[in-house]
């Protein structure tokens, strides 16, 4: 078997915590210690996180969506094939080696996706993106992290917390969604959803979306 190769490692803004980008031939997986956070081969999930977000949104002529979290793209990708050719996407990440990565190593697979006119990519805390709009987005799609329970960062629980959830409901419009991706199932999490506001909907998916995969969990929570 190909042994596993270290291209790259990020420091986590505001951590001490270290990314590691490694390659074993065509395979990326990005490390957190012992945890991988992604892998190239096991893009299902992800890329459900904006088939079923732009699925509730599918009547915007001129959808405008803020994802958290570039990572390997799948999630871009994704939205990219199914929104037409007047959507906006805004892409947040925190982690500016993320980015370089996506330009440099990890080219091949995100093909032109970045330099489509309908994204932007923004190296910045998607929190602050949030909290300084109000009815800008028409879906929010949150990659971040592992989910709502942190494993990356200890300022990720600000995104998924009751103040963090009304900010997200503030920078929506009427009738938008907000989808979050999560290694697993939280129910606090889910109450927290319903408490700001939305209307939730928790959604099973598996990791390589063809029915295989460890399990993964999608909020489709929308504003009412």
């Amino acid at each position: 078997m190909i042994p596993w190769e270290k291209l790259d490692t990020a420091r986590i803004p505001g951590t001490d915590d270290e990314l590691r980008l490694m390659r074993r031939g065509k395979e990326f997986s990005i490390m957190l210690g012992t945890n991988e956070l992604m892998n190239s081969r096991l893009s299902g999930s992800e890329a459900a996180l904006a088939t079923l977000a732009a699925k509730k949104i599918e009547k915007v002529a001129e959808p405008h969506l803020l994802i958290g979290g570039l990572g390997m793209g799948f999630t871009l990708r994704a939205a990219l094939a199914v929104l037409g050719s007047k959507a906006q996407i805004v892409v947040a990440e925190l982690v500016p080696a993320v980015v370089a990565w996506a330009r440099g190593p990890m080219a091949e697979i995100f093909g032109d996706s970045l330099s489509d006119s309908r994204v932007s990519i923004r190296e910045a805390d998607v929190t602050e993106i949030i909290r300084a709009h109000r009815s800008k987005f028409d879906a929010i799609l949150l990659d971040v992290d592992n989910g709502p329970e942190g494993l990356t960062r200890k300022g990720n629980d600000a995104l998924y917390s009751a103040t963090g959830l009304k900010a997200a409901h503030v920078a929506l419009r009427p009738g938008a969604v907000l989808a979050v991706w999560s290694s697993g199932p939280n129910p606090a999490f889910a109450k927290r959803l319903r408490g700001a506001g939305f209307e939730v909907n928790e959604v099973a998916v598996r990791a390589t979306g063809r029915g295989g995969g460890a399990r993964h969990v999608i909020w489709i929570a929308t504003k009412n």
